[in-house]
């Protein structure tokens, strides 16, 4: 895979490829995406709007730029002068649908009775949301909503407790169009806001060299010290999964550097892959911007974003101190020294040329802790990117550079709107089925009310459904379906949904689909379950970490004092350690079989919240150190005395 390909793919999130248009139409879809940018700006922030119009407004505008965008298939082929004649029937049916709900929806709502050319038209519109979601989500997204689509009429049939007496055509039309159960739910709504909008807002950054002031400033802070490049991709990845929230973006964007950097200073390819495949994925789970589905998670709740953000801080930040720390064991136990001091850019020109490119994130950090809604956040945090440009004229953004971000943030949405809008369909079904509840009191029944099992079949649900769907609509179906049933045994909701959210996420480097794997490995030019299986050990803490905070939310900060959260999070800093050592087979040596079981248990001991489980693992910890202080100490000594002897 070619690294402009690789770039493709970041913009869309998957693996299909954006067509590219020569002459006017060129010009017309520019201009387009530049208006629907500016209108979603518009009508998240200041404008008035009833919702289900203004959801139909961003479905009309998505399914336009995916049929112009990207192709029926897989291969976007040569730049072209005007779209294929389906595309047209397709753009055509948008149009209609659309439309017509617009002009009709207010005498719906008034008289709450349908004309036969409601039904019509609304099964005209879930066709185009259909097609448009093959294109942009995938075939796997897209073949999950129509077999819950088709459960809606074939109910009738299925024999057991998953049987139901079956949905009328007019029924499932109201759902699923009319309604805002269906399409037009809080999901699509989600993405139509704070989703667009903080697209966008990375859109704005990229423009202003925000990753290349991540990817110096990286460099300059950890490229000296052993496994240096690799430390950079874990540092870089972070940095740029604030803003970015997408474990595939961030892989790409990153990658294209680091890997070579990675394989140059003598990591195996696929060790490359992996690190940045783990550390892009980190993005979708790091505050404060994270994944999309962090949004869908704020509005299931009705919870104030921030809580959010705070509740994921202490297991982000293991998460990524899990992989730096694998990386530094790695690198020691490989013998790889950081990159010469020549090579590497120095941090104070770094700060002095583009250290001002910060202030956007540290703009849109405060207003999210204060309070503000995030669209409000997104809107201020974009203008100051623009302001905060005009500070270096290297930096500088014009109305060039503006409205490329505008483009950019409109293609951007492609792939998450498209999965957010046929992810609807599933909810609807859910709902109007029962579905979600059967299945819950048949999980229960299952799992003899054990809340070990319900996690442990949560995350199962999560896993099989992150198999090539995005994280969005995988936390989307696993929460409406598990996070009640571990609320019904006594976990806090939050705690329940953010026990889904980190398996949706960590989905993206679980085989056998691993999008973030997928891509890393293309860079890498690495056999890919070979990348994603590191990926995995790599990753380790963040399948152990859900676990834990599901037994004790204090990792959260949603059990017990502030304090007592800040000491978790310190102490299972100090477990990542001894766990990383275990699992790389490194410490201050190379460890024998007891030491490395002993720190591995000594590791999930501290990252488990608790006094005595705590001072075990230190323990642990500190016995291993002398024992190998020990070892070394006999070595050197024998060393020594051969040396005497062979003088």
């Amino acid at each position: 895979m070619q690294t402009q390909e690789i770039e493709e793919l970041a913009e869309i999130g998957e693996s299909h490829s954006i067509r590219f248009y020569l002459g006017p139409m060129a010009k017309i879809i520019f201009s387009l995406a530049i208006i629907w940018s500016i209108f979603q700006i518009y009508v998240s922030s200041f404008g008035i709007m009833e919702a289900i119009k203004s959801r139909a407004w961003f479905f009309g505008f998505l399914t336009i730029m995916i049929f112009l965008l990207i192709p029926a298939t897989k291969k976007a082929g040569q730049p072209r002068k005007l779209p294929t004649i389906w595309d047209w029937v397709c753009i055509t049916a948008s149009i209609a649908s659309v439309g017509f709900l617009l002009l009709n929806y207010d005498g719906y709502a008034q008289t709450g009775l349908h004309i036969p050319l409601d039904f019509w038209f609304g099964g005209l519109g879930i066709l185009v949301a259909f097609e448009a979601a093959r294109r942009a989500a995938g075939n796997v997204m897209t073949g999950l909503a129509a077999i819950f689509l088709a459960y809606n009429f074939l109910g009738k049939y299925i024999p057991g407790v998953f049987g139901h007496s079956g949905l009328s055509f007019e029924r499932v039309i109201d759902t699923m169009w009319w309604g805002t159960q269906g399409i037009f739910g809080v999901v699509i709504g989600v993405a139509a806001t704070y989703i667009y909008l903080f697209i966008l807002f990375g859109a704005f950054l990229r423009k202003s060299g925000f990753i290349d002031f991540i990817n110096d400033l990286a460099l300059a802070i950890a490229g000296r010290s052993a496994g240096g490049p690799a430390k950079v991709a874990v540092i870089g990845s972070g940095f740029m999964g604030m803003i970015n929230g997408s474990g595939v973006a961030n892989a790409a964007a990153v990658g294209t550097v680091t890997i070579p950097l990675m394989k140059k200073a003598g990591f195996k390819s696929h060790f490359a892959g992996a690190v940045e495949a783990v550390a892009g994925t980190g993005g979708v789970i790091a505050p404060p911007i994270m994944g999309a589905a962090s949004f869908v998670m704020a509005e299931f709740l009705g919870i104030p974003y921030r809580t959010i953000m705070l509740a994921a801080a202490i297991p982000a930040i293991l998460y990524f101190f899990m992989c730096f720390m694998s990386v530094h064991f790695e690198a020691k136990k490989m013998g790889i020294k950081g990159l010469p001091k020549e090579k590497l850019p120095n941090i104070i020109n770094v700060l002095k040329t583009r250290g001002h490119l910060i202030i956007p994130v540290i703009v849109i950090v405060a207003l999210l802790i204060s309070g503000v809604t995030p669209l409000y956040a997104a809107v201020w945090s974009m203008i100051s990117t623009v302001v905060v440009s005009w500070f270096k004229k290297e930096t500088r953004m014009g109305l060039k550079e503006i409205a490329a971000a505008l483009e950019e943030g409109a293609k951007g949405v492609l792939t998450v709107g498209a999965a957010c809008t046929i992810v609807g369909i599933i909810i609807g079904t859910i709902s109007v089925t029962s579905l979600g509840l059967t299945l819950g009191n048949n999980i229960i029944a299952l799992a003899g009310n054990n809340l070990y099992i319900v996690a442990i079949l949560t995350m199962l649900i999560c896993i099989v459904l992150g198999m090539g769907v995005p994280v969005t609509a995988s936390y989307i179906i696993t929460a409406t379906i598990s996070a009640p049933l571990l609320a019904e045994m006594g976990v806090p909701l939050l705690v329940a949904h953010m026990f889904a959210f980190f398996f949706a996420a960590l989905s993206d480097i679980t085989p056998p689909v691993a999008l973030s794997a997928m891509v890393a490995s293309g860079i890498a030019k690495a056999p890919f379950f070979k990348v994603a299986f590191t990926a995995v050990r790599l990753g380790i803490i963040g399948f152990l970490i859900p676990y834990f905070f599901l037994l004790n939310p204090s990792l959260l900060f949603a059990g017990g004092s502030t304090l007592e959260s800040i000491v978790a999070g310190l102490f299972g800093a100090v477990g990542v350690v001894a766990l990383s050592a275990g699992l790389s087979n490194w410490f201050l040596t190379k460890l024998n079989i007891i030491q490395r079981l002993l720190l591995t248990a000594g590791g999930l001991a501290m990252i488990y919240p608790g006094i005595y489980t705590d001072l075990i693992g230190i323990a642990v910890l500190v016995g291993v150190f002398l024992w190998q202080k020990a070892d070394m100490a006999i070595l050197a000594k024998k060393q020594l005395d051969v040396d005497s002897i062979s003088s």
